[in-house]
């Protein structure tokens, strides 16, 4: 603290250093946050020492049956003892403590590992399962006191991961069964940064990153995202992963969900084979399925319909995106009526207006409906053409009527397709990375809420429910964080490089036809927690192989030294190639690439791999050697891959291969991606 006060000292021109720090981030990793003008940044970014100065961004947040539906059942293979000893981190919006997924009856003390403390502030108490809460805000005031979760969405997460097995869980009675997380004997430590969709600070984030570190956390959940990528040093989730991994905790992060475009991944979501659709149905009769979450019941009743409530083409337009404002409608007549729209509305006016229902068409290509949302009173969403018709019934009728059904729940036996919103590779910070790394269970999550927080989010929605159903990246990252999880109690020593590599090879084969942006929507496939504790061989990573990459990328000796804090050198001879960091996946925009790897055997002693590529005829692929001979645990080999492709790929167009390591047991399986 004194350090950093006594930096800021040189470089304030008009207030004091107490004044001007928000946070010092100091227990493990050296940093600070404060309010400066533009002269006294330039200033402290010319100070000799410091790697980076960065405007402190706001950043957004980004099931019974999403376990069950990758074959991950309750009753898998676990080492409970050791699983109770694994501690997550959730770095989001709080917890909500009384939560059935959170209640501590059956657990010991908290493991003798633990660092941290519960200081969750106003009315917030911890017990055996959630061990630590914290929370920050650069506000200090009733509405920022607490580590309480008013938003749900941290307790959302927070259970997916590690939540008890809960019985009869449900949104109103949809999605009815068991509820759990893929570690329910796990711990769970909360660093609330969040105080709602769109209001977490960096500052606050790295604060988080600094504690739970410090704090011991064996793994780091941190489902947020910013609009756009950042290069490393300047991204406070990178540098909290980082020095995160520096300490052997892994960092599991949402891509974000600003699909479907590409270039759009910011650190992916398919649906599973639970889906939820919602019926129209007119005076005369016809009916339509539309899409939402609507425990709402109209018993059959009908209500007028109305629908000259279009706003003016400047105020809606295509670029209006999924929330078009609602500042321009006729609000004079909505007050028992179901209301049609031709654009994606929150319904907070409608609620307010006391509208009876919606009945909401998509506006344009730019909209999809291949998830359900959530509203704040029985809605369903069309597609334009059965928008249109609906609307032609409600133009051509004297007194036209419609009722919403309540939704129901079909399986779907098409699950593992990337959703529209998820994002999509490639990285757009270092195109030699395949990004995103993998795909989980994102769509129509059903997990525990905050009683506080109305299902919908929208304001007005005072319903309270202990159990809400999201769909979103955010949504994602709780299921690949619970699976790393999972993976860490079978092996703790594993780096969380190891344990990435074991979820990344495992994987579940997705389908390019049914996901044209191929492995830049899915990453390596779709997460198979159970293949992941057995993976055979790994590709093992550790700090001096990314501090490599880091050179190879440009960063200076200055800078590598100062990140970790190691008497660490870039020289010209030994930068290498991006493409060398020892990643389970390989990618290439150029005619020829070359990817030195290396497996660390971790299946049987007396092991013998035998490579196998399957590749499109437009690229060729060599793989040297094909074999790789080990005769113990824990040994390492080598192999070269080169690429080179026979006939250039379009804009739109992705080449997709895969090497896949055999012993007749293990299948250690690698994406490669030319594009």
């Amino acid at each position: 603290l004194a350090h950093h006060q006594s930096i800021l000292q040189e470089v304030l021109d008009n207030s004091f250093p107490s004044d001007a720090l928000i946070h010092s981030y100091k227990r493990s990793f050296n940093g600070f946050a404060a309010n400066l003008t533009d002269r006294e940044r330039l200033k402290l970014s010319n100070m000799e020492g410091i790697l980076s100065v960065f405007p402190s961004r706001k950043i957004k947040l980004q099931t019974t049956r999403s376990w069950d539906f990758m074959g991950f059942k309750s009753n898998v293979k676990r080492v409970p003892l050791v699983e109770s000893d694994v501690i997550v981190g959730v770095i989001d919006t709080g917890i909500w403590p009384e939560a059935e997924s959170f209640n501590d009856e059956s657990f010991g003390p908290p493991p003798k590992k633990w660092r941290g403390s519960c200081e969750g502030g106003k009315n917030f108490t911890c017990n055996k399962k959630i061990i630590g809460a914290r929370f920050y805000s650069s506000l200090k005031d009733e509405n920022h006191n607490s580590a309480r979760d008013t938003t749900g969405h941290g307790t959302h997460t927070a259970s997916t991961i590690a939540g008890n097995q809960v019985t009869g869980a449900s949104l109103n009675g949809l999605g009815q069964g068991i509820t759990r997380g893929a570690v329910p004997s796990a711990r769970i430590a909360a660093y609330k940064v969040c105080w709602n969709a769109y209001d977490c600070e960096d500052a606050t984030i790295l604060a988080a990153f600094d504690d739970a570190i410090a704090d011991g956390v064996d793994i780091l959940s941190v489902s947020l995202g910013a609009d756009e990528g950042l290069e490393y040093h300047f991204d406070p989730m990178a540098i909290g992963a980082f020095h995160a991994m520096q300490k052997g905790i892994l960092t599991s992060q949402s891509a974000g969900n600003a699909g479907p475009y590409r270039s759009s991944v910011t650190s992916v979501a398919p649906s599973t084979d639970r889906q939820y659709f919602t019926k129209v149905i007119l005076g005369d009769k016809t009916t339509f399925v539309g899409k939402s979450i609507s425990p709402f019941d109209m018993k059959g009743k009908k209500f007028p319909l109305d629908y000259n409530f279009y706003p003016s083409l400047n105020a809606c337009n295509q670029s209006s995106g999924r929330s078009c404002a609602q500042n321009h409608w006729d609000t004079g007549r909505f007050r028992g009526k179901i209301i049609l729209h031709r654009y994606l509305l929150k319904g907070e006016q409608e609620l307010h207006e006391k509208a009876t229902g919606m009945i909401l068409q998509l506006g344009s290509k730019y909209d999809f409906n291949d998830y359900s949302r959530n509203f704040p009173l029985p809605s369903s969403v069309l597609s334009i053409e059965d928008g249109e018709t609906v609307l032609s019934y409600a133009e051509k009728t004297k007194n036209p009527v419609a009722t919403i059904l309540k939704t129901e729940e079909l399986r779907n036996a098409s699950g593992l397709v990337v959703a529209s919103f998820s994002s999509r590779g490639p990285n757009p910070i270092t195109k030699e990375i395949l990004k995103p790394d993998i795909s989980a269970p994102g769509v129509e999550i059903l997990a525990a809420w905050s009683p506080e927080a109305g299902p919908s989010g929208v304001t007005g929605d005072n319903r309270a429910v202990h159990y809400n159903i999201l769909s979103g990246t955010s949504m994602a990252c709780p299921h690949a964080t619970g699976a790393a999880a999972y993976v860490k109690t079978f092996h703790p020593d594993w780096s969380p490089s190891a344990i990435k590599s074991a979820l990344m090879t495992t994987a579940f084969s997705m389908n390019a036809s049914t996901n044209p942006d191929a492995e830049l929507s899915y990453g390596a496939g779709h997460i198979n927690p159970i293949k992941a504790i057995n993976p055979g061989l790994v590709y093992d990573a550790l700090e001096g192989d990314y501090l490599k990459f880091l050179c190879s990328i440009g960063y200076t000796t200055k800078q590598i030294r100062t990140l970790s804090g190691h008497n660490t050198k870039c020289s010209n001879h030994s930068k290498g190639s991006p493409m060398d960091l020892n990643y389970p996946s390989m990618i290439s925009d150029v005619a020829e690439a070359n990817f030195t790897r290396t497996v660390t055997n971790v299946g049987v002693a007396n092991s013998t791999y035998t490579a196998k590529i399957t590749s499109p005829p437009s690229i060729e692929i060599k793989v040297t050697p094909k074999v790789l001979s080990f005769k113990s645990l824990n040994e390492k080999h080598s192999f070269v891959v080169r690429v080179s492709r026979k006939v250039a790929p379009t804009e739109s167009n992705i080449f997709s291969a895969t090497l896949v390591w055999s012993d007749g047991v293990h299948h250690v399986r690698s994406p490669i991606v030319v594009y």
